[in-house]
Protein backbone atom coordinates (compact mmCIF):
# COMPACT_ATOMS: atom_id res chain seq x y z
CA UNK A 1 0.00 0.00 0.00
CA UNK A 2 1.26 3.61 -0.75
CA UNK A 3 2.80 4.96 2.30
CA UNK A 4 0.43 8.34 1.35
CA UNK A 5 -2.71 6.27 1.36
CA UNK A 6 -1.75 3.89 4.55
CA UNK A 7 -1.63 7.23 6.09
CA UNK A 8 -5.20 8.47 4.85
CA UNK A 9 -5.45 10.69 2.62
CA UNK A 10 -4.85 14.02 3.55
CA UNK A 11 -7.46 16.55 1.35
CA UNK A 12 -7.33 20.47 0.92
CA UNK A 13 -10.22 21.90 -0.78
CA UNK A 14 -9.94 24.93 -3.33
CA UNK A 15 -13.39 26.27 -3.97
CA UNK A 16 -15.05 29.55 -3.93
CA UNK A 17 -18.21 29.10 -3.81
CA UNK A 18 -18.69 28.47 -0.17
CA UNK A 19 -21.60 26.28 -0.28
CA UNK A 20 -20.48 23.86 -2.64
CA UNK A 21 -16.93 23.75 -0.56
CA UNK A 22 -18.71 23.40 2.64
CA UNK A 23 -20.92 20.81 1.59
CA UNK A 24 -18.20 18.74 -0.19
CA UNK A 25 -16.06 18.74 3.08
CA UNK A 26 -19.18 17.25 5.19
CA UNK A 27 -19.47 14.40 2.72
CA UNK A 28 -15.83 14.10 2.26
CA UNK A 29 -15.49 13.27 6.09
CA UNK A 30 -17.69 11.00 6.58
CA UNK A 31 -15.42 8.45 4.44
CA UNK A 32 -13.25 6.25 6.83
CA UNK A 33 -9.73 7.03 4.97
CA UNK A 34 -9.78 10.64 4.25
CA UNK A 35 -9.31 14.01 6.16
CA UNK A 36 -10.35 17.30 5.00
CA UNK A 37 -7.55 18.84 6.97
CA UNK A 38 -8.57 22.29 5.52
CA UNK A 39 -10.52 24.43 2.64
CA UNK A 40 -10.26 28.37 0.63
CA UNK A 41 -11.79 30.30 -1.62
CA UNK A 42 -8.83 32.22 -2.62
CA UNK A 43 -5.40 30.78 -4.18
CA UNK A 44 -3.31 33.63 -1.39
CA UNK A 45 -5.05 31.80 1.55
CA UNK A 46 -4.89 28.34 0.23
CA UNK A 47 -0.86 28.80 -0.30
CA UNK A 48 -0.35 30.06 3.13
CA UNK A 49 -2.59 27.68 4.84
CA UNK A 50 -0.54 24.13 2.97
CA UNK A 51 2.16 25.25 3.43
CA UNK A 52 1.52 25.00 7.48
CA UNK A 53 -1.21 21.58 7.02
CA UNK A 54 0.26 17.95 5.85
CA UNK A 55 -1.86 18.20 2.80
CA UNK A 56 -1.45 15.04 0.57
CA UNK A 57 -4.38 16.17 -2.27
CA UNK A 58 -5.82 19.43 -3.08
CA UNK A 59 -9.65 19.32 -4.90
CA UNK A 60 -8.44 22.49 -6.89
CA UNK A 61 -11.97 24.42 -8.99
CA UNK A 62 -10.61 25.83 -12.38
CA UNK A 63 -12.20 29.32 -11.93
CA UNK A 64 -11.44 31.06 -8.27
CA UNK A 65 -13.50 34.44 -9.42
CA UNK A 66 -10.49 36.66 -10.43
CA UNK A 67 -7.73 33.72 -10.11
CA UNK A 68 -7.89 30.40 -12.03
CA UNK A 69 -6.55 27.38 -11.22
CA UNK A 70 -3.47 27.19 -13.32
CA UNK A 71 -2.37 30.77 -10.80
CA UNK A 72 -2.75 28.19 -8.12
CA UNK A 73 -1.04 25.16 -9.36
CA UNK A 74 1.98 27.19 -10.54
CA UNK A 75 2.47 28.84 -7.09
CA UNK A 76 2.03 25.84 -5.42
CA UNK A 77 4.60 23.65 -6.86
CA UNK A 78 7.22 26.83 -6.93
CA UNK A 79 6.18 27.18 -2.82
CA UNK A 80 7.29 22.81 -2.58
CA UNK A 81 3.91 21.49 -2.77
CA UNK A 82 4.60 18.25 -4.15
CA UNK A 83 1.38 16.11 -3.84
CA UNK A 84 -1.23 15.90 -6.00
CA UNK A 85 -3.88 17.93 -7.67
CA UNK A 86 -7.31 16.69 -9.00
CA UNK A 87 -9.33 19.66 -10.43
CA UNK A 88 -13.04 19.26 -9.99
CA UNK A 89 -14.66 21.59 -12.32
CA UNK A 90 -17.74 22.58 -13.62
CA UNK A 91 -16.18 22.89 -17.15
CA UNK A 92 -12.69 24.07 -19.15
CA UNK A 93 -11.59 24.41 -21.89
CA UNK A 94 -8.99 22.68 -23.98
CA UNK A 95 -6.27 25.17 -23.39
CA UNK A 96 -6.99 25.48 -19.95
CA UNK A 97 -7.12 21.58 -20.10
CA UNK A 98 -3.43 21.26 -21.79
CA UNK A 99 -1.85 24.37 -19.35
CA UNK A 100 -3.03 22.26 -16.43
CA UNK A 101 -1.84 18.81 -17.41
CA UNK A 102 1.72 20.35 -18.41
CA UNK A 103 2.04 21.36 -14.89
CA UNK A 104 1.25 18.28 -13.65
CA UNK A 105 -2.31 17.79 -12.35
CA UNK A 106 -3.01 14.72 -11.65
CA UNK A 107 -6.69 14.86 -12.73
CA UNK A 108 -9.53 16.96 -14.06
CA UNK A 109 -13.19 15.25 -13.06
CA UNK A 110 -16.42 17.19 -13.81
CA UNK A 111 -18.71 18.20 -10.93
CA UNK A 112 -21.88 16.62 -12.43
CA UNK A 113 -20.55 13.22 -11.06
CA UNK A 114 -21.69 11.94 -7.83
CA UNK A 115 -19.79 11.97 -4.50
CA UNK A 116 -19.59 7.75 -4.97
CA UNK A 117 -17.52 8.63 -8.55
CA UNK A 118 -15.51 11.35 -6.63
CA UNK A 119 -14.53 9.17 -4.19
CA UNK A 120 -13.12 6.59 -6.47
CA UNK A 121 -10.98 9.05 -8.32
CA UNK A 122 -9.49 10.77 -5.41
CA UNK A 123 -9.00 7.29 -4.32
CA UNK A 124 -7.02 6.38 -7.33
CA UNK A 125 -5.04 9.25 -8.01
CA UNK A 126 -3.75 9.00 -4.18
CA UNK A 127 -2.81 5.46 -5.02
CA UNK A 128 -0.90 7.12 -8.49
CA UNK A 129 -3.54 6.99 -10.82
CA UNK A 130 -4.48 9.51 -13.01
CA UNK A 131 -7.76 10.63 -14.45
CA UNK A 132 -8.83 12.83 -17.13
CA UNK A 133 -12.25 13.18 -18.42
CA UNK A 134 -12.69 11.78 -22.33
CA UNK A 135 -13.74 14.98 -23.85
CA UNK A 136 -10.47 16.56 -22.91
CA UNK A 137 -8.05 13.85 -24.80
CA UNK A 138 -8.61 15.71 -28.24
CA UNK A 139 -7.29 19.12 -26.83
CA UNK A 140 -4.14 17.40 -25.51
CA UNK A 141 -3.31 15.56 -28.78
CA UNK A 142 -3.76 18.56 -30.60
CA UNK A 143 -1.04 20.27 -28.54
CA UNK A 144 1.91 17.98 -29.30
CA UNK A 145 4.50 19.42 -31.19
CA UNK A 146 5.50 17.09 -33.88
CA UNK A 147 8.57 19.33 -34.38
CA UNK A 148 9.76 18.79 -30.88
CA UNK A 149 9.69 14.49 -30.85
CA UNK A 150 13.29 13.25 -30.66
CA UNK A 151 14.64 10.05 -31.08
CA UNK A 152 13.34 7.65 -28.54
CA UNK A 153 13.85 4.08 -26.76
CA UNK A 154 11.59 1.77 -29.09
CA UNK A 155 8.35 0.55 -26.77
CA UNK A 156 7.49 -2.74 -27.28
CA UNK A 157 3.67 -4.42 -28.10
CA UNK A 158 2.98 -4.88 -24.44
CA UNK A 159 4.25 -0.92 -23.67
CA UNK A 160 2.48 0.29 -25.94
CA UNK A 161 -0.94 -1.31 -24.78
CA UNK A 162 -0.64 -0.44 -21.40
CA UNK A 163 -0.08 2.73 -22.70
CA UNK A 164 -3.20 2.88 -24.60
CA UNK A 165 -5.48 1.96 -21.50
CA UNK A 166 -3.53 4.57 -19.42
CA UNK A 167 -4.86 6.96 -21.48
CA UNK A 168 -8.49 5.82 -21.02
CA UNK A 169 -7.43 6.72 -17.15
CA UNK A 170 -8.28 2.88 -16.22
CA UNK A 171 -6.98 1.38 -13.03
CA UNK A 172 -3.79 -0.89 -12.50
CA UNK A 173 -6.20 -3.37 -11.32
CA UNK A 174 -8.77 -2.76 -14.62
CA UNK A 175 -5.51 -2.70 -16.76
CA UNK A 176 -4.12 -6.15 -15.20
CA UNK A 177 -7.67 -7.98 -15.78
CA UNK A 178 -7.73 -7.22 -19.00
CA UNK A 179 -4.22 -7.95 -19.50
CA UNK A 180 -4.26 -10.84 -17.35
CA UNK A 181 -1.92 -10.12 -15.25
CA UNK A 182 -1.69 -9.05 -11.92
CA UNK A 183 -1.93 -5.57 -10.91
CA UNK A 184 1.95 -5.87 -9.22
CA UNK A 185 2.70 -6.76 -12.76
CA UNK A 186 1.21 -3.74 -13.96
CA UNK A 187 3.00 -1.68 -11.65
CA UNK A 188 5.97 -3.36 -12.76
CA UNK A 189 5.34 -2.87 -16.73
CA UNK A 190 4.56 0.90 -15.51
CA UNK A 191 7.51 1.49 -13.26
CA UNK A 192 9.71 0.42 -16.72
CA UNK A 193 7.89 2.99 -18.54
CA UNK A 194 8.71 5.39 -16.13
CA UNK A 195 12.80 4.00 -16.42
CA UNK A 196 12.86 4.31 -20.04
CA UNK A 197 10.88 7.47 -20.69
CA UNK A 198 12.49 9.41 -17.83
CA UNK A 199 9.51 10.36 -16.15
CA UNK A 200 8.50 9.70 -12.19
CA UNK A 201 4.43 10.16 -12.58
CA UNK A 202 1.67 8.99 -15.08
CA UNK A 203 0.69 12.14 -15.96
CA UNK A 204 4.44 12.59 -17.16
CA UNK A 205 4.23 9.35 -18.98
CA UNK A 206 1.05 10.48 -20.65
CA UNK A 207 2.51 13.93 -21.59
CA UNK A 208 5.51 12.22 -23.15
CA UNK A 209 4.24 9.35 -24.71
CA UNK A 210 1.12 11.74 -27.01
CA UNK A 211 4.68 14.30 -27.80
CA UNK A 212 7.06 11.07 -28.61
CA UNK A 213 4.88 7.87 -29.92
CA UNK A 214 1.62 9.27 -30.85
CA UNK A 215 1.68 8.09 -34.45
CA UNK A 216 2.51 4.31 -32.81
CA UNK A 217 -0.21 4.47 -30.68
Amino acid sequence: MDSSTARGIRLFLLDDHAMFRQSLAGMLEREPDVQVLGQSGSVAEALAMIGELDVSMILLDIDLGRERALDFVNESRKKGFHGQILVVTAGASGQEVVQLVRAGVSGILHKHHSTEVLCTKIREVAAGDVYLEPEYLPALYRSVDRTKVQTSPRLTERDKVVLRYVFQGLTNRVIGSNLGISESGVKSALRQLFGKLGVRTRAQLVKIALERYRDQL
